[in-house]
């Protein structure tokens, strides 16, 4: 599975919402969003700043971060940013591959 970041931002309803319901319920929502897709809970914060709430997960694949994503905007309550996140060995395995490429004016 891979690992992806999803930063996420509430709306006046959405954040009303939590209000009500609390951190460890919308921990749980999520956990159950992600096991839907065929994923896991990872890492799940809220936070300070310009960003609401932090989630890692593991994902199948791109097909399902974008599905949670899609159903996340669709609610109208929160948006997403999605991340995909590399490990040092893909990092590893990418510094080693041949790339054919000329920049621009070269």
């Amino acid at each position: 599975m891979a690992k992806y970041l999803i930063k996420a931002n509430y709306t006046a309803e959405g954040a009303k919402g939590f209000a009500h319901d609390g951190g460890t319920a919308r921990r749980a929502a999520v956990e159950k969003m992600l096991a839907s897709v065929g994923g896991r809970l990872d890492a799940f914060y809220f936070a300070f700043g310009d960003t609401d709430l932090y989630v890692i997960a593991d994902l199948p694949d791109h097909s399902a971060a974008a599905a949670v994503a899609l159903t996340v905007a669709q609610s109208g309550k929160a948006s997403t940013n999605t991340i995909v996140l590399l490990t040092p060995e893909e990092m590893d395995a990418a510094s080693k591959r041949t790339v054919a490429y000329r920049p621009p004016g070269g």
